[in-house]
């Protein structure tokens, strides 16, 4: 009976169609879901990703249009850059809670708002303060998105799609931060700001028309409802009976494992403690890798190694643009642990690379190499980034949690990974007039020491139903 499951499982998916040999293309299985109210929530999620990138990468190309304008100091412009992450902690702080209350969808109403207000308060600052709320807003925002949008798309996505759709969905945040790396170059900060409410003129009206996420729906006890989410996502001719028993199934039984145990420290029972681990570890380490100085600095970067800004800032969009695709195309055929080392590896040449270029300047040798260096330096580290760092550890870390834990999980994940941004933000300049070359050495051993921990630690999550990762986690995360 078990090889007859096992020959099943390996003919079929979830929703009874043939499984496709490994020639079959990406475009060809999406095909199979590619019903309205999926493409749509697609969308929404990818634009939404898109608004978290170009926050985030606003403040790049900006900065010295900024300061000139309105006569900022350092301290006043690194405020304005590290208050997203103040931002961030806030949005972390209640994303788990406000997600499992409200839900999904309606949760992606109310960043939305945010999204928008930021914008045009920083659109129409007259002084530093207005500049700060706006950023602030858009921390907030960001905060939940980046556990919000992960989660929504591995809840509604089936297992063979998972992977590529949330990462191709996520690889839209480094779209919107490289298109803003390019426009800063030619279009002023207001106007730049402006801009960045366009993306709104297309979430906003589909928010009407995407469903709720069936898994939520199963927490809660809408059961009626989960299979009519199912169909509209996968098809009226599509066989979900198998995959809305599995969600109802599973869900029933973390229910009756609560044993009146509801609050948010159930996250911290023994029983969650290697899974707790390696979420907050994955999340954690592009931001004390150095992430937040590299993309809300990048200007300082190539200013004090002598790089053109206007050509690193359109290089840098390329390759990390590139990157993300390479990642999106890889993670489903590669898989997780596999594309996160390789990021990760990446990311540790390319901080070691820039403290050396760094290194080269302050004792002037190879002094007219020195900017080539830095330059390969940065898009070596941005296109490292990108192909793995930049979604697969929100995509590992909404997948491995239960139900039950899940908004909690959210909350201390996003939590430590915003502290980590803010830390890195707000002293990347400071520690840049210490010692350029020590700066980056400290990112560099950051990122080696995480190298280290996915290769022991980390499990590989591909070709798995949400439900049988949680299960088989806890009880052999390592196999």
């Amino acid at each position: 009976m078990e090889e007859d499951g096992l020959l099943e499982s390996q003919t079929e998916d979830l929703l009874g169609y043939p499984k496709k040999p490994s020639s079959s293309s990406l475009l060809s299985e999406i095909s199979i879901v590619s019903t309205t109210p999926f493409v749509l929530a697609f969308i929404v999620c990818s634009c939404g990703a898109f608004v978290c990138g170009s926050a985030t990468g606003y403040s790049a190309p900006t900065q010295s249009g900024i300061m000139k304008d309105l006569n900022l100091s350092v301290a006043d412009y690194s405020l304005f850059g590290s208050i997203l992450t103040v931002g961030l902690i806030l949005g972390a702080l209640i994303c788990g809670k406000l997600t499992d209350l409200v839900g999904r969808l309606y949760t992606m109403w109310i960043i939305n708002i945010f999204f928008l207000t930021g914008w045009f308060t920083i659109a129409f600052a007259k002084g530093v303060w207005m500049l700060d709320i706006g950023r602030l807003l858009h921390g907030i925002a960001v905060g939940i998105s980046a556990y919000l949008g992960p989660v929504y798309m591995t809840e509604i996505t089936p297992r063979n799609l998972r992977g590529a759709v949330s990462s191709f969905s996520q690889l839209f945040a480094i779209v919107g931060s490289s298109v803003f790396y390019a426009l800063g170059t030619i279009v002023d900060w207001r106007n730049l700001a402006i801009l960045g409410a366009v993306p709104f003129l297309v979430n906003i009206p589909l928010l009407f028309f995407i469903p709720e996420s069936p898994r939520w729906l199963a927490k809660v006890g809408r059961e009626k409802e989960v299979k009519t989410v199912l169909l509209s996502l996968r098809g009226a001719t599509s066989n979900i009976s198998d995959e809305a028993k599995e969600i109802l199934e599973y869900t029933e039984h973390v229910k009756q494992q609560e044993d009146g145990d509801r609050g948010f420290f159930k996250l911290f029972q023994r029983k969650y403690a290697l899974s707790l681990a390696i979420g907050v570890a994955l999340i954690a380490l592009p931001e004390l890798g150095g992430n937040s100085g590299y993309s809300y600095y990048t200007d300082s970067i190539f200013t004090s190694t002598g790089v053109s800004s206007d050509f690193g800032f359109i290089s840098t969009s390329l390759v990390q643009l590139l990157g993300g695709v390479l990642g999106t195309l890889l993670v489903d055929v590669s898989g997780r642990r596999s594309l996160l080392l390789v990021s990760t590896a990446g990311s540790f040449l390319g901080c070691l690379a820039t403290a050396i270029s760094f290194f080269l300047q302050e004792n002037r040798f190879w002094e007219t190499r020195t900017p080539i260096l830095a330059l390969i330096s940065v898009l070596v580290y941005f296109a490292s980034y990108g192909t793995g760092m930049s979604s697969i550890p929100w995509i590992v870390a909404s997948e491995i949690y239960p139900v039950d834990v899940k908004g909690a999980a959210g909350t201390v994940c996003n939590l430590v990974a915003s502290i980590s941004a803010w830390l890195v933000a707000y002293s990347f300049n400071f520690l840049l007039q210490w010692s350029p070359t020590g700066t980056f050495l400290m990112y560099a051993t950051v990122t080696g020491f995480g190298f280290v921990f996915i290769a022991k630690l980390v499990p590989e999550t591909k070709g798995k139903s949400l439900e049988e990762i949680q299960s088989l986690f806890l009880e052999d995360p390592t196999s």
